[in-house]
């Protein structure tokens, strides 16, 4: 497993090797995501800061997989929907990311705003 760290703090951790860590925490859609996303007001990442991939430690790997485990729709797990395994299509063959940091919720709000 490998976290994702921005500016000296731990932000996520996917299930996967070495390149696919950098593939998806590289991409795109994801740097997009992390752009918007926020933790307690702040975004976790500012565009320009450096996307450090390095494995996980022991700790980040409990959290994981305690995430998983503990898996209702809710919570700290989230898979990155900008992301699939395009050569196979499936699922299962997709990597998990659970954010260790905390994700601001903007989606009831920002609906009722929108309407």
């Amino acid at each position: 497993m490998f976290t994702l760290e921005i500016d000296g703090t731990a932000v996520a951790v996917i299930n996967g090797d070495e390149e696919t860590a950098r593939d998806l925490f590289t991409c795109d859609g994801f740097k997009s995501d992390i752009r918007s996303m926020t933790s307690s007001g702040t975004p976790l990442w500012n565009g320009t800061s450096e996307l450090k991939v390095r494995p996980a430690t022991e700790d980040e790997v409990e959290i994981f997989e305690d995430a998983l485990a503990e898996d209702d729709g809710s919570g700290d797990f989230e898979a990155d929907p900008h992301h699939a395994d395009a050569e196979s299509g499936d699922d299962e063959d997709e990597a998990d990311i659970v954010f260790l940091v905390d994700i601001d919720e903007e989606d009831e709000d920002d609906d009722a705003l929108d309407a």
